[in-house]
């Protein structure tokens, strides 16, 4: 095939490298900030897309994230690949601190406490609920029982406290990336203008000298 990588991936280091990408994250952020500010639109719409996108990633909703994020942006009428690339706020880096966040929020919203367990282990409970999950839909099509005693406990003491406490904490975060994206957005879009008039300048005044 054409496309076909050249060196094949084994598992671990797909795993690997989605934990930590090649030329590290430091390189990672360049390349979404180098994106982000060369897309096509308005400051105010790249920046509300950014906006969304920041929002979405708070949320508990893992594996849906870029669904979530484009029809806000559509909703919205935000630029939706400045969405797309918002989402990555929510990356390796950042899970274990937004969690412990939004799961302490929503419990103090709720009048609940978190358990020791969650706090220290809410990531392989999100591993384990996926396949929870997974197994009780196979059992639709099969003569098997499902068994959705994990997941309603995941419900209550994690996937609800984080839905709640994602709300408040992403409305915070999505508005100060929102304000914080614009100006320096519009900066960098005056300053690319401002070159490509110098360059156009000087290409008719090479053409005039001809």
């Amino acid at each position: 095939m054409v496309f076909r990588r050249r060196d094949r991936r084994g598992l671990g280091r797909a795993v690997w490298e989605g934990l930590y990408p090649k030329g590290g994250w430091s390189r990672a952020y360049l390349y979404v900030k180098h994106r982000v500010k060369r897309l096509p639109g308005t400051p105010e719409e790249i920046a509300r897309g950014i906006a969304v996108g920041v929002f979405v990633s708070i949320s508990p909703f893992y594996g849906l994230h870029f669904v979530l994020a484009a029809f806000l942006a559509i909703f919205l009428r935000a630029n939706i690949l400045a969405a797309l690339l918002g989402t990555f706020f929510g990356n390796p880096l950042t899970y274990i601190p937004i969690g412990v966040a939004t799961l302490s929020v929503g419990n103090a919203m709720l009048g609940s406490q978190m358990e020791s367990h969650v706090q220290s282990g809410f990531g392989l409970m999100f591993t384990q609920a996926i396949k929870e999950l997974w197994n009780n839909l196979i059992t639709l099509f099969t003569s098997s029982v499902g068994d959705w005693t994990y997941l309603a406990e995941f419900w209550q003491t994690v996937f609800w406290p984080w839905l709640v406490g994602g709300v408040p904490l992403g409305l915070v975060a999505g508005f100060m990336a929102y304000y914080l994206s614009v100006p320096t957005i519009r900066a960098y879009k005056n300053r690319r203008k401002g070159r490509l008039a110098a360059k156009l300048i000087k290409i008719r005044k090479k053409t005039k000298l001809k």
